[in-house]
């Protein structure tokens, strides 16, 4: 498999380097998280520090699958005159690994990086697990410009169209069938289901899980409440309630499955409950498991805006300003920037409805329209238009 370096994670990881926080590594299964440890291992390596690099899925490790075993192998690899880092990947297959890592934590003595089981290492079970003092680096499936130093090319918009249909699961590109990157896909999404959720949660009604998850994947971009999956989904012959829903969509956000992405009113500067929006870690998801049925270009393209905004690191909400609804509030250092993502704007009607919503807010900051022109950007009165091509690639 061709291997590309993601400096954009590596950067992370080097920029917490030796603060005194456990690092863990989180994203979705098969999205690169034990290549960014390798990494991560190929730099500290080049640096003369002493690693110790275990990976627990590995029959070289087998015999390190015990707390006491994996604490003794650690600590007798201190170098007291090196720099020392500990990385282990699949840390979860260790019986007691809690007590092992939080106690080599407190000794001081390693930086520690760990990658694990989205069963194991949810975020919201870090800080029980090893006391707050964590550090959490999201990795995502590939960006399209991480696409683009996978298959270079100068033909920008050729290259959108086939990121947009294959996604962002590295692991697929190396069937050149169509059918079978499609198994791949569908494959990473089951053993998600069974492992994260089913396993961990001892699902019993795995029909519901499945109904659900393919609700969401049909509803991308769609303001959606608990109540309206579970009416939707309760017929005359089976039913449902909000609490086991709630639950179900809860399981898939932690398994990073799916994103939940909340709505902020922009005049009264407040967050709201009510009616979240849920995209998909990566739109191949979808493909490989609904198929072909009917495509909202709209709502995907949607999709792939909200997962590049969280990659760069920006808090992402629906914004509701009076009745009109602005796709993205985006907020990172305390500033903001507003975005409205639609797939063609050369209709005059579409165009008037998309900026509508971004010509009613009356602060200073940044205003954005992202959709498919094929062109470089433009100002519209103070407000950017730009290709969703050119905007995901960085230009």
């Amino acid at each position: 498999m061709k291997i590309i370096q993601r400096d954009f994670y590596l950067n992370q990881l080097i920029g917490v380097m030796d603060i005194p926080d456990i690092k863990v590594i989180t994203g979705v299964r098969r999205s690169g998280k034990s290549k960014i440890m390798d990494m991560l291992h190929d730099y500290l390596f080049r640096n003369d520090a002493n690693i110790v690099h275990i990976k627990l899925n590995m029959k070289e490790f087998e015999n390190l699958l015990s707390g006491d075993e994996l604490y003794d192998y650690v600590v007798s690899r201190f170098d007291e005159n090196r720099s020392n880092y500990l990385l282990i990947d699949e840390v979860q297959m260790c019986s007691g690994f809690e007590r092992v890592i939080n106690s080599l934590h407190e000794e001081e003595k390693f930086d520690i990086y760990l990658t694990g089981s989205n069963a194991f290492l949810l975020s919201s079970d870090l800080a029980t697990l090893f006391g707050g003092r964590v550090f959490e680096i999201k990795v995502f499936p590939f960006s399209f410009k991480e696409y683009l130093d996978y298959y270079p090319s100068s033909d920008i918009d050729s290259s959108f169209d086939d990121y947009f249909k294959k996604g962002g699961m590295a692991g697929s590109y190396l069937y050149r069938n169509e059918s079978n990157a499609s198994s791949y896909v569908s494959g990473v999404v089951k053993t998600t289901i069974v492992k994260d959720i089913v396993q961990k949660y001892k699902i019993e009604n795995e029909d519901l899980l499945k109904m659900i998850y393919e609700f969401l994947m049909d509803n991308v971009g769609s303001q959606t409440s608990i109540r309206n999956i579970a009416n939707k989904l309760t017929s005359s012959s089976y039913k449902t309630n909000d609490r086991t829903c709630g639950a179900y969509v809860d399981y898939l956000c932690k398994s990073f499955l799916f994103y939940p992405i909340q709505r902020f009113d922009v005049k009264g500067n407040k967050y709201l409950e009510s009616d979240m929006k849920y995209y998909l870690s990566d739109l191949s998801f979808r493909r490989a498991i609904l198929g072909n049925r009917y495509l909202d270009r709209g709502h995907l393209f949607e999709n792939l805006v909200a997962l590049e905004l969280l990659r760069r690191g920006y808090e992402v909400y629906v914004g509701k300003l009076y009745d009109k609804e602005i796709d993205f509030v985006a907020i990172k250092n305390g500033k903001r920037m507003y975005v409205q993502v639609c797939d063609d704007i050369s209709n005059e009607a579409t165009f008037a409805r998309e900026i509508r919503p971004l010509q009613s807010i009356r602060d200073s900051y940044p205003k954005i329209i992202i959709a498919r022109t094929k062109a470089d950007l433009y100002d519209y009165y103070g407000i950017q238009i730009i290709d969703i091509a050119r905007w995901l690639y960085g230009q």
